[in-house]
């Protein structure tokens, strides 16, 4: 199938919408997905041997997963300690989700196009948020982080939804958010080298 047909590029834009969504919160658009998927028919393809994505046995997973995940994100400490295991759950489910919803390509190709666009984008994302709440604990000693742990959970819900209805808007939004990921690092990387260079400064 040609990689530049209107389907499959709507499937990859939905599935990298969605991978960004997972760099907030892991099962939060896993579970919109799944959801989607049951109540819309075949409005959203799913790959055919991730059918059960749509069961209901998977809603309700997942819908258990995102609610222990958000409320677990409240209690201080626990917050910090999931940041530890964060990234590499968000680059699963980034893939995941462009893996799943990309039905039109060869499997060796979906799965390297899931594991770059999808894993990728949602660790890039996951990692700045971690350090946003790092940041937040040593600043506010963990009073500012209901603020970013209730930003996250919103800006995951809202892509979620975006990407589900509007595909390309998620893609847009999730590319300025991989490039804002980008410049902030390099921000944090210059500001690093110059206190190591100069520790008084």
């Amino acid at each position: 199938m040609d990689f530049f047909s209107g389907s499959t590029l709507l499937s990859l834009f939905l599935g990298v919408g969605l991978a960004a969504a997972s760099g907030f919160r892991v099962f939060l658009p896993l579970f919109i997905l799944s959801l989607a998927t049951k109540l819309t028919g075949n409005y959203i393809e799913i790959d055919q041997d991730l059918q059960w994505v749509g069961s209901w046995p998977a809603i309700i997973t997942l819908g258990i997963a995102m609610i222990i995940e958000i409320g677990a994100y409240y209690v201080p400490v626990i917050d910090n300690m999931l940041d530890t295991i964060s990234v590499p759950l968000a680059a699963v489910a980034g893939t995941f989700a462009v893996g799943a919803t990309l039905t039109e390509m060869n499997e060796v190709a979906t799965w390297a196009l899931a594991i770059i666009a999808g894993g990728g984008t949602a660790a890039a994302i996951s990692t700045t948020t971690a350090t946003a709440r790092a940041i937040s604990t040593t600043t506010t000693g963990g009073i500012g982080n209901f603020l970013v742990n209730t930003g996250e959970t919103l800006g995951s819900l809202f892509l979620s939804i975006i990407a589900i209805v509007i595909a390309p808007l998620a893609f847009i939004i999730a590319i300025i958010l991989v490039i804002t990921v980008i410049r902030v690092w390099k921000k944090v990387k210059k500001r690093a080298e110059i206190l190591l260079e100069n520790p008084n400064s």
